[in-house]
């Protein structure tokens, strides 16, 4: 583990080192569109990726990872290790010192203080942290100089790379969000739009839902960087437009995640493209997520969709396994994503060392599905809808608005009616569903529907993170502001403790059992999150761009302020 970890440092400081470039603005402006329009820059207020995205170019961590799943120094100096001692002998403490000379977008200086205020902000006990998983463990955070900060955990944390690390966990600055802290979080409007950052730009104009207009910041680090003195970063619309606005009127120079069926994608990259599509598998998987609670709105606000009302479908284990065995996984992938998408039962299924075996949903299997259901006591009604003690077999099913999510739905919906399942389908637009407004009803945290689909995945190509997602603590409720990454509420006290176990094993083979473990729990042993397809991430980008790095293991723009115009 250590000897890895040190070797990652060294290729880290030698891999993907940026062209130098003539002038900062030299290039002009430059053109992105993200079909999932940006709600929100603050990824500590939102875990819909978009957010994330957006707001990786503005504010950044102390490390990242590359497109090797490599962690390299960002806003610090270099990555601590056991061998030079930024990471104790027992292990229970990481300390980063910052690069010299670090400054804020408004001129004032980085410190440790920029630091310790962060990790404060997530861990607020009155707060809602999005990225709460990233701080598991933590005791206390601390600066021991301006420049150096100690991170101490309750027990020996062999992959102490959590707080601060990846476009999930960048620095605030303490002076504009001080005011900011735990349920204040969310009113602080000024600062979660227009954070003052580190990054290569600085936010002139957000328009949630809609835009943003940033230009190059003067007091970035690098004084040849970026190239682009302005960043046009368009949201909303759907995957083909933006496609279309890369690959045949060029009018865009970048477009993310073109979840497009293959055929689609093949029609407009053609020789006469302006663009070429760059894929990168991570471990980015589609799934379905069982709601554990119940969101009827017959409830309370407040209590639907938490703990106080377990699911009266999905809680039975053989409904859930029946949901998932109706499933072609393969025909999914087919229809929507072709050689950029896998069949998979595994919420982690990369990298091998840590993907489960587990292969036994991939074969459709209607006649046993309909068995277990005859089991559980859901029997088929006089319209082959299935009944249990006067109440209907009926489930909504809710995703983002997208033309494969929509396929998928219809294909699921007709497996399931088969099942004697009524499904009532609903989609909704991804810049709200993603969006993390504490407001709305439809965000994918809130879950006020029985299942529902999307994907993410995790930084970097260590698990432990992902999989201390889904610890009861982090179920989304109204306390937290409908924050928390647990979003189908699952909560098992075996789980948990074995997350800790995780977080305090150093063995990477064990480590590796711990993570199979894990990941079954949460799918083959529970089915609280039904996997469909491992799917590889898929943009597209300007044949005019130059220095771009598609990157599965933290954010496509993690090197942004080396992209420059071809000549």
């Amino acid at each position: 583990m250590r000897m890895r970890t040190a070797l990652m440092s060294a290729v880290a400081t030698l891999a993907f080192a940026p062209a130098a470039m003539a002038e900062r603005g030299a290039d002009g402006q430059l053109n992105l569109i993200y079909w999932q329009a940006p709600s929100i820059l603050n990824p500590y207020l939102s875990s819909g990726t978009k957010d994330l995205e957006s707001s990786s170019i503005v504010i950044e961590p102390l490390a990242r990872y590359n497109p090797d799943g490599v962690i390299t120094p960002y806003l610090a100096e270099d990555i601590p290790t056991v061998e030079n001692g930024g990471v104790s002998a027992d292990l229970k403490s990481i300390t980063w010192k910052l690069k010299a000379g670090l400054k804020w977008s408004d001129g004032s200086d980085v410190t440790a203080d920029d630091v310790v205020f962060t990790g404060e902000y997530c861990m607020h006990p009155e707060g809602g942290c999005a990225q709460l998983s990233h701080f598991e463990g933590v005791d206390k955070i601390e600066a021991v100089d301006p420049m150096t900060v100690k991170i101490s955990f309750k027990e020996p944390r062999p992959n102490p790379y959590g707080p601060f690390v990846s476009f999930e966990s960048p620095i605030l600055q303490k002076k504009q969000f001080a005011n900011c802290l735990g349920a204040a979080a969310p009113t602080c409007t000024d600062a979660n739009f227009s954070p003052i950052g580190t990054g290569p730009f600085v936010v002139t104009t957000f328009k949630p839902n809609d835009s943003i207009e940033l230009k190059a910041n003067e007091n970035y680090r690098d004084p040849a960087k970026p190239a682009f003195a302005t960043v046009n970063f368009k949201g909303g619309g759907d995957a083909a437009g933006a496609a279309r606005a890369v690959f045949q009127t060029g009018e865009y120079d970048y477009a993310w995640n073109l979840q497009l069926a293959p055929d689609v994608l093949a029609g407009m990259t053609g020789a006469d493209s302006k663009g070429k599509v760059v894929v990168a598998f991570g471990s980015l998987v589609e799934r379905l997520e069982m709601n554990m609670t119940d969101p009827s709105a017959d409830l309370p606000e407040g209590e639907r969709s938490t703990a106080k009302h377990p699911h009266p479908i999905l809680s039975d284990m053989k409904v859930r396994q029946a949901l998932s065995m109706a499933i072609d996984r393969n025909l999914l992938v087919e229809v929507g994503y072709g050689q950029a998408g896998k069949p998979t039962c595994n919420l982690v299924p990369a990298p091998a060392a840590v993907a489960s075996d587990n292969t036994g949903c991939l074969t459709q299997d209607m006649e046993g599905a309909k068995k277990l259901l005859d089991e559980a006591g859901w029997v088929p009604g006089a319209d082959g809808i299935r009944e249990k003690d006067g109440k209907r077999m009926k489930l909504l099913y809710q995703t983002s608005t997208n033309a494969v999510r929509q396929d998928f739905q219809a294909l699921i919906k007709q497996w399931w009616t088969e099942l004697g399942v009524e499904t009532e389908l609903k989609n909704v637009d991804a810049s709200v569903y993603f969006g993390g407004d504490p407001g709305s009803p439809d965000t994918f945290q809130k879950f006020y529907a029985d299942v529902e689909m999307y994907a993410n995945n995790f930084t970097g190509t260590d698990p432990q993170t992902y999989l201390a997602q889904y610890t009861c603590v982090k179920a989304p409720k109204p306390e937290t502001q409908w924050q928390g990454e647990n979003i189908n509420r699952y909560c098992n006290e075996d789980y948990d403790k074995l997350v800790a176990e995780l977080g305090a094993t150093a063995d990477p083979a064990k480590r590796a059992e711990i993570s199979i473990k894990l990941n079954d729990m949460l799918t083959k042993d529970s089915m609280t999150i039904v996997p469909l397809v491992w799917r590889g991430t898929t943009s597209g980008v300007s044949n005019s761009i130059a220095g771009e790095q598609i990157n599965a293991w933290d954010s496509e723009l993690w090197n942004i302020a080396d992209w420059s115009r071809v000549k």
